[in-house]
């Protein structure tokens, strides 16, 4: 029994995903009276991803107004980018997570392409 667990998890699949990093960020008073800001660092270790959906949701998962450069990042593999997220009136106090999300082109049919999210919650 032993052998057949080592085994299966000698030769069990390699899983990669991107990295939205911190996992706890705080909400920062910006340059701008009455907005917040949060810092995010995106990381890319998907080749076959290109772009990633950047979202921010409250503790009900309901979406969140929010603003920031780009809400679709071009982002090519290995590469990391610096996204600044901008909060203001009712969306500092409701806003919990901000998320990013791989988006897969409609030309890619490769049936094993998955989308990953990950999720930072706000302290």
């Amino acid at each position: 029994m032993r052998l057949l667990v080592l085994l299966l998890l000698l030769t069990g699949g390699y899983a990669n995903a991107h990295q939205f990093t911190p996992t706890y960020p705080k909400l920062e008073i910006s340059h701008m009276p009455g907005i917040m800001k949060a810092d995010m660092v995106l990381f890319n270790d998907r080749f076959e991803i290109n772009y990633y959906g950047i979202n921010v949701f409250d503790e009900k998962w309901n979406p969140v107004r929010f603003a920031t450069q780009n809400k679709i990042v071009p982002i090519n593999y290995k590469e990391r980018k610096y996204i600044t997220i901008y909060l203001s009136g009712t969306g500092i106090k409701n806003a919990k997570y901000i998320c990013s999300k791989s988006k897969i082109l409609k030309s890619i049919s490769t049936p094993s392409i998955v989308s990953s999210r990950i999720c930072s919650k706000l302290k």
